[in-house]
């Protein structure tokens, strides 16, 4: 391991002996989207061997599904398993049922409180399926997007409820006793970021910024994407804030499926270096 390896495994609390020349296996929960996409491309990035696992649980923006595959691909992990889940998860939120997707008119107007798109234990059961493959495949380490930035909204984003599942995980399963593997860690990159600090960190990672160009974000499941939803409204808000296009949208104006917005992360001349980039780069890899 790495000097940088072995100081985050002492912050997510798990370093089982391995000697300095192994490699640390980790699990990267991918839905997708743009935070656990950065995250697969830090663990790449941090020398991670890196295995992803991608849950179907029958939500309403299934896009995300096949969103994951291609960012399984991109980063070439060692494996990459969709877990069918099936209609397991109920709840009021949109993303479960049949109620209806709130709209908002921009991202400074979204309410506080449980944001409607909440999906009780969501989280918790991804990372408890998370760590059994964990398990199974001698990873040290379970990587996830969750961040601070979205407590307001999503309760099961804290730091605090992710040091309480790791100890959960660690009396229950990875004990390190009469055979049992040592602990897991559960390491969150994003956990102190804004969205607008996200995107600097993509920015920083080889290929990553690229790869946003096929995450998926919006709730409705559309492409492109022109919703007014809570989580477009936020990715909108951190590329606005970061100074930079959004690549995924930048995609849909080469396709010829939107415009480009106006805001200034679009037409100032920082902007334009990427918008010239991202087009060489679509020109020789759209399918």
């Amino acid at each position: 391991m790495s000097e940088q390896q072995l100081s985050l495994f002492e912050q997510g609390g798990s370093i089982r002996g391995r000697t300095r020349s192994e490699v640390p296996v980790t699990i990267v929960v991918l839905s997708g989207g743009q935070d656990s996409t950065t995250c697969l491309f830090w663990a790449k990035h941090m020398g991670f061997e890196v295995h992803a696992v991608t849950f179907d649980y029958n939500q309403r923006h299934r896009r995300e599904i096949e969103a994951a595959k291609k960012v399984a691909e991109l980063a070439s992990v060692l494996s990459h398993e969709i877990i069918e889940m099936g209609p397991i998860l109920k709840g009021t939120s949109p993303l479960v049922s049949d109620n209806t997707l709130e709209q908002y008119a921009s991202h400074e107007v979204l309410p506080g409180g449980l944001e409607k798109t909440f999906v009780p234990m969501r989280n918790q059961l991804f990372l408890t399926i998370s760590a059994n493959r964990a398990y199974i495949h001698k990873a040290e380490a379970l990587v996830t997007g969750v961040c601070e930035e979205d407590y307001g909204g999503y309760p099961d984003c804290r730091q605090q409820f992710i040091h309480a599942l790791s100890h959960a995980c660690n009396l229950g399963t990875f004990t390190g006793q009469d055979g049992a593997p040592g602990s897991l860690a559960i390491l969150t990159p994003l956990m102190k970021l804004t969205k607008a600090a996200t995107v600097d960190l993509a920015l920083e990672l080889p290929g990553c910024y690229a790869a946003l160009a096929w995450t998926h974000t919006s709730y409705d499941g559309a492409y492109p994407p022109v919703g007014h939803d809570h989580a477009t409204l936020l990715r909108q808000k951190g590329f606005e804030q970061a100074g930079v296009p959004d690549p995924l949208v930048v995609r849909a104006w080469y396709e010829d499926l939107m415009d480009l917005p106006e805001t200034e992360n679009y037409t100032s001349i920082k902007a334009e270096q990427h918008l010239d980039q991202l087009v060489e780069y679509f020109s020789g890899d759209v399918k």
